[in-house]
């Protein structure tokens, strides 16, 4: 498996797979002059509906013969690929993931800060929910 996205015209039920570049938003890839020499060579505009981006995993599904070219992305937008593309159960939970990454950054800080201002490790495991070894642990 590749670690590159790809770039493909489609048609028929294959236009059902990946997503439109633009549903993604903006792609540092595709304002390099390879991807715009590639979209020349084919006659179609970033705003065509034949035109669909690809994460990795799923190259395998671009049919045979279709114009196709792989591009890097970055991490970010690759996991807004791979969102996109996910089904609405799968990109729900996605959705709380990220979420549940977002509250949990500088989840050390936080403990540290409420031990040092004098929150009891008891009441901070209870209102966290961490374990309180871990808690205290935050401490040192």
């Amino acid at each position: 498996m590749t670690d590159d996205a790809y770039l493909a015209l489609l048609d028929g039920t294959a236009a059902a797979l990946g997503v439109p570049p633009a549903a993604v938003g903006e792609l540092s890839c595709m304002d390099t002059p390879a991807v715009q020499a590639w979209l020349d060579a084919q006659g179609v505009t970033t705003a065509s509906p034949r035109l669909r981006l690809l994460p990795p995993e799923e190259a395998g599904a671009i049919p045979d013969g279709a114009e196709r070219l792989p591009v890097p992305l970055s991490d970010d937008e690759l996991s807004l690929v791979r969102h996109r593309t996910s089904t609405e159960t799968i990109a729900g939970v996605e959705e709380d993931l990220l979420a549940y990454r977002s509250c949990t950054d500088g989840r050390d800080a936080l403990l540290t800060r409420a031990l040092a201002t004098g929150v009891p490790a008891h009441r901070v495991a209870e209102l966290t929910g961490e374990d309180l070894t871990d808690v205290k642990a935050a401490s040192r």
